[in-house]
């Protein structure tokens, strides 16, 4: 999406152990919003460590240096440098240095410090009864889907879908204001700003007006994650979805696989962030569009559908706080997601 696109990027407004589930544990989508773990303040620290790919300091050093002149401290995790093949570190490795941070009292958010693959190997292990007593905000989109959907759907705590490390400049001054705004917006968020966004209508949108809890994350994990204790509750709610690097019929499958499952049905809105697809082969094309696929699978349904919203695997990627009220408004001048 063009910047000139993006007409107010940010307008401030002021227990599992051993991977088993106890059913008090469980929540059922009927259940009143998420709790909202604390906002951050000048000198907090924030934790950073691999829960999927592998990342070298070096490579994180831009993220640490903005968020120390954010004002806060940081807790490098024993993850940031170690390899395993494509992790960043072994799986028992990037379980304990996130189990650790999570338990820490004194690390109030935690930042995935990149995607890649890697935490559905883990999530059954972690353990979250005291972060439950004591949540922090975590931090990350992508892989960290896994992360996001697994904490709304079994213990209905907020969390915060945005950049991470890999998505820092090296050099600000060469970065696209889009780029800094959207990660500026991390700061906003993990601050306490209440956020809205307000873009440029796409003609393929639905227009209307909801309020609901949102949630969502990168579409090829939701699908992975669809029939485990770690699935999108989506009922309710406003749902986000984006992905990046997949053929058009891939992406038909997806939305197929959320219909199926009526993920789609119950919905109070649907937002279509970016999506990055593949050529077709030649002789193969599939013939319909993103705006297509979407619309084939929503026509029943009378909710508003916002296409082009700035998240996802670009530099336009704005932080979300997931499991938190937000109203979506669409119509023929602007669509705007504002938390209530």
């Amino acid at each position: 999406m063009n910047r000139k696109n993006f007409l107010s990027s940010i307008i401030p407004l002021g227990a599992v152990a051993s991977g088993m589930l106890r059913g008090k544990d469980i929540i059922e989508e009927s259940q009143a919003v998420s709790k909202v773990p604390l906002y951050l303040k000048s000198g907090d620290t924030i934790g950073i460590c691999c829960t999927a790919g592998y990342i070298s300091l070096e490579d994180t050093q831009p993220a640490i240096n903005k968020l120390k002149e954010w004002g806060f401290k940081i807790r490098v995790g024993s993850t940031i440098g170690k390899r395993d093949f494509t992790f960043g570190g072994t799986d028992e490795e990037r379980l304990n240095d996130f189990q650790q941070m999570l338990d820490n009292k004194m690390i109030k958010a935690i930042m995935c410090a990149r995607g890649g693959y890697g935490a559905i190997r883990i999530i059954d292990s972690i353990d979250f009864s005291r972060f439950t007593n004591n949540p922090k905000w975590i931090i990350g989109f992508s892989d960290a889907t896994v992360l996001h959907s697994h904490i709304n759907s079994n213990y209905n705590i907020a969390s915060l879908h945005s950049k991470m490390c890999n998505s820092f400049p090296a050099d600000w001054s060469t970065a696209e204001p889009i780029q800094i705004d959207s990660i500026e917006s991390i700061k906003k968020c993990l601050c306490g700003d209440k956020m809205t966004y307000t873009i440029a209508p796409n003609t393929n949108n639905k227009q209307g007006i909801a309020e609901g809890e949102l949630i969502g994350g990168n579409l090829k994990t939701l699908e992975t994650l669809s029939g485990s204790i770690s699935e999108i509750k989506t009922a309710g709610k406003i749902l986000f979805v984006e992905d990046t690097n997949e053929y058009l019929y891939s992406i038909d499958r997806m939305f197929w696989n959320l219909k199926r499952t009526n993920k789609l049905s119950k919905l109070k809105a649907l937002i279509v962030g970016g999506f990055k697809t593949k050529n077709d082969d030649a002789g193969e094309e599939f013939g319909k569009t993103v705006e297509q696929i979407v619309l084939e699978k929503v026509k029943e349904y009378n909710y508003p559908v916002c296409f082009d919203f700035p998240v996802g695997h670009q530099k336009n990627n704005f932080a979300l706080k997931c499991g938190v009220k937000h109203t979506l408004t669409v119509n023929s001048t602007q669509c705007t997601l504002t938390e209530t």
